[in-house]
């Protein structure tokens, strides 16, 4: 499906007889239709250099993947749904109509309970931190481990593929931003070449774990229990990944909205319940990967400048930049 036609899906459609009038929120790679009671999500018709979703055959898949996936450590997921079109009618579920793609089913929780909501706000405590820091850690003990060799060219190649977006950043954000992502690929090609003994040592450990992949305040909601949703189910390695590098995104998360007090609530009450520092040097691989993770979230904004056309969304998207830039180069000296 395209745009227009998911639009009119959400405007017109109907899933058991009710109809959708749904809010539509996009990412680069999906759209959710949000309706009272349901969010349904669908998956945009790419193909990128680690996802592909170009066909019905493959969106599928996917979508039974998802939920699957991320049925391992919550409940709101409810099933995969045909999108059916006929003459000018959509609906979704069982009728009559030509299946035309495939959406994921799950129960609508309260936009205003969304952890990266409740940050803004500053209406989150260090209770609601512990409470997601014991699920994740639970989880993370029952994940399956996985034991691929540590690939230093290829976590070189990841780290510095934010260099195609000096230019932009150049251009767009400044010189001095610019800079600090030269000093951080050096920073980080000496630090993955020093440090490459022990990340294979925690691959043999089984430290590397079959996990969420991406776990941020935007997919977590904070309720009497946190929900976490929305993992990555499009590409094994993106989450087939060292504990480590999980929390840190979720640390890192925490002290781009200015509070690093609760990431360490978060990263003590998780360590409490599955030891993941062995030795003094796994607390700077820790660092290593929350520059990591800032590093991606400042190229996903660099590259959403380079795409839009209005003047408000870039000074925000480059407003983020700087800010991940900045923790990016921060994490340096850990």
């Amino acid at each position: 499906m395209n745009e227009k036609e998911v639009r009119s899906l959400a405007d017109n459609g109907s899933y058991n007889g009710e109809p959708l009038y749904g809010e539509i929120e996009e990412t680069h790679i999906s759209w959710v239709i949000l309706t009272k009671k349901y969010a349904f999500k669908l998956k945009k018709p790419v193909k990128l250099s680690f996802l592909d979703f170009s066909t019905l055959k493959f969106r599928k898949i996917f979508c039974e993947k998802e939920v699957i996936l991320n049925s391992r450590y919550t409940d709101i997921y409810e099933s995969v749904v045909p999108v059916r079109h006929m003459a000018d009618s959509w609906l979704l579920g069982d009728g009559e109509g030509l299946v035309v793609d495939y959406a994921v089913m799950m129960r609508r929780l309260p936009t205003n309970m969304r952890m990266d909501n409740m940050l803004r706000q500053n209406k989150v405590n260090a209770e609601d931190i512990q409470l997601l820091a014991l699920q994740v850690a639970a989880f993370h003990q029952k994940a399956d481990k996985v034991y691929a060799p540590f690939m230093l060219a290829t976590a070189i190649a990841l780290f510095n593929d934010i260099d195609t977006c000096k230019r932009i950043v150049q251009k767009q954000v400044g010189l001095h931003y610019a800079k600090k992502i030269e000093e951080v690929i050096t920073w980080s090609d000496g630090f993955l070449r020093k440090h490459a003994n022990r990340f294979q040592e925690r691959i043999e450990r089984g430290f590397v774990r079959d996990v969420h992949g991406d776990l941020h305040s935007g997919n977590v909601f904070l309720d009497d229990k946190p929900v976490i949703f929305d993992c990555i189910e499009f590409n094994d390695q993106y989450r087939q990944i060292d504990v480590l590098y999980e929390v840190a995104f979720m640390c890192m998360d925490m002290e781009a909205f200015y509070q690093p007090q609760l990431a360490e609530i978060f990263l003590n009450t998780y360590s409490d319940n599955f030891p993941c520092f062995e030795v003094e040097e796994d607390y700077s691989l820790l660092n290593y990967f929350k520059s990591l993770r800032a590093n991606v979230r400042a190229k996903v904004h660099t590259l959403s400048i380079d795409q839009s056309n209005d003047v408000q969304e870039v000074q925000k998207h480059v407003r983020e930049v700087e800010k991940y830039i900045d923790l990016m180069y921060s994490y340096m000296g850990g």
